[in-house]
């Protein structure tokens, strides 16, 4: 056999050699991302990933507390947007929405027409919506996305994040904006979602906390 005739089928090798080393890599890839998954669905699963704080996962991204194992949310009093003064426990006896935004976020935009629009729907049915905004340096661009998305509800001004740093370990994620959290009648968590909810989610989150007795 020539040389000539020698070289294409040591390419061939060489072709074939090469691509089981991407398959292999890619495999590896596959099966690292696997593992990541799986290790991330643990630590989020029935303790909400760090804390005691009974989370159990929904396929749907809201995590719900059995109300046995609920605990109660931290005090969460300050100044709001408009300068008055609220205290959440003021509010116990009704169910709460705690929505934590930023007016630079873009998924709170997104998210914001849905929450004007069900917390007025809900707002004879003792339920009371409460923002937390976070990470804006002044109130002037939160007054404005409030003022554009028709927020009804007020909402505490906590530029630096220290309300949210009140809650238990594994309860909430600083770095997740938005979030949201429903607490139960006597002022414990019942439910929460780390991302941005659309109308459908919220509502899903918030009537069976409404419906219980």
């Amino acid at each position: 056999m020539s040389a000539a005739s020698r070289a294409p089928q040591r390419s061939n090798r060489a072709d074939h050699s090469s691509h089981r080393v991407r398959r292999r890599a890619v495999l590896a890839a596959g099966a690292a991302a696997a593992a990541l998954l799986v290790s991330a669905c643990g630590s989020g699963g029935t303790s909400g990933g760090g804390g005691n704080t009974n989370f159990v996962a929904g396929t749907d991204g809201i995590s719900t507390v059995p109300a046995g194992k609920r605990v109660a949310a931290p005090e969460l009093s300050g100044k709001t947007l408009e300068g008055e003064q609220l205290d959440v426990a003021d509010h116990k006896g009704k169910v709460v929405v705690l929505n934590i935004w930023g007016s630079w976020c873009n998924p709170c935009r997104a998210e914001a027409k849905y929450f004007a629009k069900v917390s007025k729907e809900y707002a004879d049915q003792d339920v009371q919506f409460v923002g937390i905004n976070t990470r804006d340096g002044s109130t002037t661009a939160a007054l404005a996305f409030e003022k554009d998305f028709g927020i009804p509800y007020p909402s505490l001004y906590d530029p630096t994040g220290k309300l949210m740093l009140r809650f238990e370990k594994g309860t909430l994620n600083p770095q997740a904006v938005p979030s949201t959290l429903v607490l139960d009648r006597d002022g414990r968590i019942a439910a929460r979602s780390l991302t941005a909810l659309d109308e459908e989610r919220l509502r899903e989150m918030l009537e069976p906390v409404v419906a219980e007795k």
